[in-house]
């Protein structure tokens, strides 16, 4: 999946989730959790190793990393362990597959392909509908809910969303990790990662404003 989806899922998951056991989650962490695992992306760029879909989409180091704040936290960290794991487990898992789920006990690819079914490609027609339909959900719940406004408090908090920001929805414009823009070959999802990218971007630009006011005023 590309970024959208994965953080439109994650959303989903997490409202869901929340309401089950009635916590109230981070939203903008939630949803920078849900890319986080394509941290081995940029690491395999620079030390040249092909770890992608291996460590960070584990569940054995998953489960183990997450632990503590499980411990920590009880039932308050599960929406935020569902928004990592939504990334594998149901994005990556069905779209693409080839996941070291049980690194580094074991080394197999799973999948929903390798499981003997379709082979669902990122760039196919099947996951573009399937991520904008996520997309669609996710916008629709939060303004029913009014979850949207979370993006426009001053809440330092959403400065995770830098993350985000520099990570995965920038980047693509310029090609990265892909061979050539993410508008060129997939116009539709780059007008999703561009919404995504003026949201994050207006967000992080009101606490920004929101906390140099305050040190003024205090001055």
């Amino acid at each position: 999946m590309f970024a959208v989806g994965h953080m439109s899922l994650a959303y989903l998951i997490g409202k869901l989730s929340s309401k089950i056991l009635k916590v109230n989650p981070n939203i903008p962490v939630l949803m920078v959790l849900s890319i986080l695992p394509d941290i081995d992306i940029a690491i395999g760029t620079v030390t040249g190793l092909d770890i992608h879909r291996g460590p960070t989409h584990s569940l054995i180091v998953t489960l183990i990393v997450f632990a503590p704040t499980f411990v920590l936290y009880g039932k308050r960290a599960i929406p935020y362990i569902l928004a990592y794991l939504s990334h594998f487990l149901i994005g990556d898992f069905f779209i693409g597959g080839q996941l070291q789920l049980f690194w580094p006990l074991l080394k197999n690819n799973f999948g929903f392909f390798e499981a003997g079914f379709l082979y669902i490609n990122i760039y196919s027609v099947i996951n573009i509908t399937i991520e904008l339909s996520l997309l669609f959900a996710a916008i629709i719940i939060m303004v029913k809910t009014h979850d949207y406004h979370v993006f426009f408090r001053s809440n330092k908090s959403n400065l995770v969303l830098i993350i985000p920001i520099a990570t995965v929805l920038l980047p693509t414009f310029i090609g990265y990790p892909f061979a050539v823009p993410l508008y060129l070959f997939s116009p539709v999802i780059g007008i999703a990662h561009l919404f995504l990218l003026v949201i994050f971007g207006l967000s992080i630009l009101n606490v920004i404003y929101t906390t140099a006011k305050k040190i003024v005023l205090s001055g």
